[in-house]
Order: structure tokens, then sequence, then C-alpha cells
């Protein structure tokens, strides 16, 4: 597709005005209260045999998340390795889930331990029981709940992914001091999501083309993909609905986490992105908190951004800052 969005040197300036709801820190220190006073044991269960892998361990875990209901995650770390190991969490993109490990084998082929996260309504091994009132006026999750903040669908996927790094302190072989958040599209928003929740905890944050960022931007040049879900609404309620859904959207926009997320954090961004356009990405990185921000950026690249030529990026930008697996 062509270029539809700012030119770069624009982009790389983008900061818009955005100010998150007076009520945002209460709500989130209120919802993760919640979710931890009704948390229970973190339990795993080896399958390596089962998926046939002679390199690396797996295991197939259950945290408690949202309201202490399980959400399941692969853990993957390399055979015989000697831990405590670095570990990369990983976030699902939009309607997906954990998939299979052998989806997974990227990172514990670079000595790192993984934790796939699955995503509660989207992934077949964690159903969101949860629902809210129910209210959803198109298909897919961007409506879901959109009613209140208590009652939206990100309110409780975002609250899983919280407690998968809670989770990382009870799994064998992790060091809980070297964690690194990272996702692509929905998975980038969750990630960039939790760095803003967890403080310090989070070592370093990677959200690739991340989803979730600047909303009304996003539903006003989006050309694709879920933005589309919002306007599909908007189109039959924006006459009464159009300030209390974007209300309710502004606790759950990328731009309030980034602006309380310091870890060190590499972006990326597809100039040509019609699901995820560039300027949603660059309100994000530019009202990031933190002092060490990165961007790569791929200039012809649609929504699947760098593809195979993203994870050597990682790879070399975790080098750098110290948290590679030691040989």
């Amino acid at each position: 597709m062509p270029f539809t969005d700012f030119g770069r040197d624009e982009l790389v300036r983008y900061r818009p005005e955005s100010a998150a709801p007076p009520a945002f820190d209460a709500f989130w220190q209120h919802t993760l209260d919640d979710a931890r006073a009704r948390a229970g044991a973190t339990k795993t269960e080896p399958v390596t045999d089962r998926h046939r892998l002679r390199t690396i361990e797996v295991d197939d875990v259950r945290f408690t998340g949202w309201n202490g209901e399980p959400v399941a995650a692969w853990l993957l770390r390399p055979r015989g390795a000697e831990g405590p190991l670095p570990v990369v969490v990983t976030y699902a993109g939009y309607t997906g889930g954990r998939g299979l490990p052998t989806e997974h084998l990227f990172w514990s082929a670079a000595g790192y331990a993984q934790l796939v996260v699955d995503s509660r309504g989207q992934g077949h091994d964690t159903p969101d029981r949860t629902l809210g009132d129910g209210t959803q006026w198109a298909e897919g999750f961007m409506t879901r709940g959109i009613d209140s903040p208590e009652n939206y669908y990100y309110r409780r996927l975002i609250t899983d992914c919280v407690r998968a790094v809670d989770a990382v302190a009870e799994l064998p072989g992790l060091d809980a001091n070297r964690i690194v958040v990272t996702g692509g599209s929905q998975g980038g928003g969750l990630a960039l999501a939790v760095a803003g929740l967890t403080g310090d905890r989070v070592a370093a944050v990677m959200p690739d083309v991340p989803f979730l960022c600047h909303y009304r931007q996003g539903a006003q040049t989006s050309l694709d993909g879920p933005y589309q879900e919002l306007v599909k609404y908007l189109r039959w309620h924006s006459r009464h609905r159009l300030q209390a859904t974007f209300a309710t959207l502004d606790y759950f926009d990328g731009v309030h986490f980034a602006q309380r997320a310091t870890a060190p954090a590499l972006f990326s961004v597809g100039l040509m992105d019609p699901v995820c356009p560039p300027r949603t990405v660059y309100a994000a990185f530019n009202h990031y908190a933190g002092e060490d921000r990165t961007m790569t950026v791929w200039p012809f690249a649609d929504h699947a951004g760098g593809c195979g030529s993203n994870p050597p990026v990682q790879l070399s930008w975790l080098h750098d800052r110290g948290l590679a697996p030691e040989l």
C-alpha cells in the first residue's frame, strides 16, 4: 500500500497532547491489587516429549490472572541450560493465542527462556469467562464491554499479562531481574501496558508495530484491522456514545502506559502499515518516559514490520544492554 501518513520527519516530531484520565493510576492499582488478592499457585507440567523436541524443554503453565481465573502459557528453555536465565515474556497478536510450542523456538535457540502467554477469549486454552455486562456491538474484541472501563475486555487481558510477569518468580530456572516483555501488534500494545504498570520489575520492553495506541487516531486513519471495529460501532452510535467510548479507551491507551514506562525500549514501525498507522506508534514512542528508547523503522513495510529481519535486531539490542544469556 502507498504512504498515507505523515512523512518521516513529521513522525519523528509527532507528540500529540494526551493526558490520562485523573483516575487512571488508581483504576489500575485497584485492578491489579484485586487480581493479586485472588491469586493461586502457578502450576507447571512438563510436556517436552509430547512435542518431540530434543534441544528445548517445554512446560505447560497455568497461572491465575483476572479474577483468579487460570491463564495458559508455554515455558520454553534450552535443554540442560543452567539458570537462572533471562526470560522473554511474549504476548500474542490480535485473535491469536499461545498456539503450539513448536511455533516459538527462536528465543530458546538463542539461549533465553520464553514464557508465551495465551490471550483470554482469543487463544484456545484461556476462555473469557467474565464478559463484563455482555455489551458488544461489533465482531471481535474492541467493543466488548466498551460501555465502561470496569467492563472493558482489555482490562481483563492486560491484567492477565501483568500477572504473567508476577508468575515468573514462581517458575523454575528464570531470572526475575532480567524480564523482557515483547509482542507484535496487539502483543506490542500489551507489552507496553505491562511496562507501564510494573515499573522497574521489567528490564526491557520491545513493542513491535504496536496496536492499542492513540485509539482515536487509529480509528480515524487505519485502513484495515481491528480499529475498524470501533469505526463500525461509532458509525451507528456516535450521536450518543462518541465521548463515552473514547473516555473508556483512555484507560487502555498505550500512550498513557508509555508515559509511565521507564525500562529500555525497542519499538518498531512499518511506514506503510494500514493496520497500526505510523502516527499511532510514534505517539507512544515520543511520549515514552524512559530515556533509553530506540525506534527500528522499516520504510516499505506494512503491518508485518521487519518480518524475519527484526529478531536479529532485538538480539543485538538486548546484548548491548547486558540482557543476553551467559554462554
